[in-house]
């Protein structure tokens, strides 16, 4: 059902991008949207469609299912609420109401219109001292580069060939270790790192492996597959930009880091697999790489860079779970992408899972560092109290990882081969 009655303007302002935009911007953007109602149990969207809408939630509950099954609850005028619902497009989720509810539904070519028109002085730019014009002709930059990303126009990575074949094939039941050995000989730098891994400190046994295969029947199937994985997603993270790469090499030295300390705590903490843990950690930053990219074709805008934090910032966890959701990770691994940075999530499930290793991790990594202002209290933070074999408060977390710095140097070392 639809109505025609507008928001207050105090309300609009509550969602995301829409506090982008003035007042007189919003009553234009108000007279341009549409008002729906779904009953309980009603489809509000279906996966795989290209409408070219924004649907913000304004009352009621709302269940999100993915291809795999995945459900997660979003409830209006929380956390979740602020920016659209399934924003991208084609739609990843399946919308049902679960409660009465309403939604403003605006079309995105309206609102990236009126983003694009938007005064400088409603944008958080942080850019300094800088005249009207070279703040006026930034904005409307960024406004662009958001546009584009909105609309899909950016190119998300490729999961490299020999991980692919190598995931694909370990999946099957009737794999041999010959055969996943013969896939992963095909590329001879990945073949190469798995031999000198599996003889590094953390896999070695009584003797040295000399080939793919025996590095594969020592290893197993599963962390063969994840440390494959692991090993190519260095290509990922490139640039052709001398500038953007200096931030692709920042951000793959956090990534490692965090992947060092997601498998020590895995390790300690949970009976999750270390090494899926180790590629969780890795990939939780997987979506500003697609943001980088993209920046390459906005060298002017991006020389400010807080320009670029504020589109990663921004952008990084919805690309982030497209990537992985492309790519066909399964569910633990896409929720890792999804909240890594979203200290306030806790997990539906009993055991810890993936998604609280990399939130403890990433708070790990950001204590001491210039990242560590305005971090919750560790004993504020669910992931962390999910952690519960360790009884985990801050001096024995400290602790803990500095028993295991030596341990965390191996695994540095390991996502270091070359």
């Amino acid at each position: 059902m639809a109505s025609q009655e507008s928001l207050p303007l105090r309300r609009l302002k509550e969602f995301q991008p829409l506090n982008r935009l003035t007042d007189d911007q919003l009553v234009v953007l108000a007279s341009r949207a549409e008002r729906r109602t779904h009953g309980p149990g009603q489809r509000v969207l279906e996966r795989g469609v290209r409408d070219g809408l924004d649907y913000f939630l304004v009352t009621g509950k709302v269940e999100l299912e993915s291809v795999d099954g995945r459900k997660n609850v979003v409830e209006a005028e929380t956390e979740k609420a602020l920016n659209p619902i399934a924003r991208l497009q084609p739609r990843m989720y399946d919308v049902t109401a679960v409660t009465s509810c309403e939604f403003l539904v605006i079309e995105q070519d309206v609102l990236n219109q009126l983003l694009r028109a938007a005064p400088v002085a409603q944008v958080e730019m942080a850019s300094g001292e800088s005249s009207d014009s070279e703040e006026s002709e930034e904005h409307h930059l960024l406004m662009e580069f958001y546009a584009e990303l909105r609309s899909n126009q950016l190119q998300l990575p490729s999961v490299p060939d020999v991980a692919w074949k190598v995931r694909r094939m370990v999946d099957k039941e009737d794999s041999t270790a010959d055969q996943v050995a013969t896939a992963v000989s095909a590329d001879p730098a990945i073949a190469a790192k798995l031999v000198r891994a599996c003889n590094s400190p953390l896999y070695r046994g009584f003797s040295d492996v000399r080939n793919v295969r025996e590095s594969v029947i020592r290893l197993g199937m599963r962390t063969t597959r994840q440390l494959v994985t692991v090993f190519s997603m260095r290509e990922v993270f490139k640039s052709r930009q001398p500038s953007l790469q200096k931030e692709m090499e920042r951000l793959w030295r956090h990534s490692r880091e965090v992947a060092a300390l997601c498998w020590v705590l895995a390790d300690h903490a949970t009976r999750l697999n270390p090494e899926e843990a180790l590629l969780a950690g890795l990939l939780h930053d997987i979506g500003v790489v697609p943001v980088l990219v993209q920046a390459e074709h906005h060298v002017n805008l991006f020389a400010d860079d807080a320009n670029l934090q504020n589109a990663i910032s921004e952008l990084r966890a919805d690309v982030g779970t497209a990537v992985l959701e492309s790519w066909s990770f399964p569910t633990a691994f896409v929720d890792a992408v999804r909240y890594a940075e979203d200290w306030t999530y806790e997990s539906r499930e009993a055991e810890p899972q993936l998604v609280d290793v990399v939130i403890v991790a990433q708070l790990h990594a950001m204590i001491g560092s210039n990242q560590s202002e305005g971090l919750p209290p560790f004993d504020q933070v669910p992931a962390y109290r999910r952690l519960g074999e360790l009884e985990l408060n801050a001096s024995r977390s400290l602790e803990l990882l500095t028993e295991a710095r030596a341990r965390v140097e191996e695994v540095q070392q390991l996502l270091s081969i070359r």
